[in-house]
């Protein structure tokens, strides 16, 4: 592009209610992973069933033999030493340095995730109504039917792992990687998070005994809710990093301010010199 060009377009992509709840949200997940995994600790073992005690067979264990950390899963060790289970002078599953608070305290972490579940449940449910009143989920994150067509897809798909990303007016609207990982997080993640979450508590399972029935159990529901924490962290670690691939500072003006410079269009082979 030369100096003689005109400059990309400025556009308002991102609306106020979508801004606040995406960095509430970010600081919710963010507060309720570290809690969570210092929770983890007090026992950080997973089994499926309506039982689990440390004698039980664990699906997936992290643990340490002296000064060795391991991760089992489903029978398979993996050494973690200086990772998980022994790390930065500490047997604890998961260390410190990710953990709240950084220091061994269960009844402390579990005051700070029970209050943060709060205050995702509310701003879920006050997104979920703006999406549906605003048309927010029909215009913006629903697919198309020709976004739907597995060429489509797999054409995205191998957009994205050349780093091809959108450009130009493609660039102003989600393209269908990103509407399914939203809509995957949205209506499948933080509901099953919040529901699992529920079923280990011995109140909730008094008050609302089909939550046994919908996960087998209380440990089952312990399972699906970390791997379900898993699985948004690992949406945590690629949404940050298509963020740096796309520019940072324009990606974050537009979550700020709501304004989006739209990257020039790629030149085409007529266009180079």
């Amino acid at each position: 592009m030369s100096d003689a060009d005109p400059p990309a377009d400025l556009v308002y992509r991102t609306r106020l209610p979508v801004r606040l709840w995406h960095w509430t949200n970010a600081l919710t997940i963010f507060i309720m992973l570290m809690t969570g995994m210092m929770i983890f600790n007090a026992h950080p073992r997973l089994y499926w069933g309506a039982y689990g005690a440390n004698f039980d067979h664990a699906w997936l264990e992290i643990g340490n033999r002296g000064t060795h950390g391991y991760l089992t899963v489903l029978g398979v060790e993996v050494p973690t030493t200086g990772v998980l289970g022994y790390a930065m002078h500490t047997d604890e599953a998961f260390p410190p340095l990710v953990t709240l608070p950084g220091q061994y305290n269960v009844p402390v972490a579990r005051i700070w995730h029970f209050f943060f579940a709060w205050v995702l449940v509310i701003g879920w449910l006050g997104f979920a109504g703006y999406a549906l009143l605003s048309r927010h989920l029909w215009n913006d994150l629903l697919l198309k039917r020709e976004e739907l067509r597995p060429a489509s897809l797999w054409h995205d798909i191998k957009a994205h792992a050349r780093l091809h990303l959108p450009r130009g007016e493609a660039a102003r609207h989600y393209n269908p990687l990103q509407k399914l990982a939203y809509l995957g997080v949205l209506l499948i993640g933080l509901p099953l998070m919040v529901l699992s979450g529920l079923t280990m508590s011995p109140a909730m399972d008094a008050a609302w005994p089909w939550l046994l029935v919908l996960f087998d159990g209380r440990q089952s529901a312990r399972s699906v809710h970390f791997i379900v924490a898993a699985g948004l962290a690992l949406f945590i670690v690629v949404h940050l990093a298509m963020v740096v691939l796309a520019g940072p500072f324009n990606e974050l003006r537009s979550m700020i301010t709501g304004w989006y410079r739209l990257p020039p269009e790629r030149p085409t082979t007529e266009d180079r010199p």
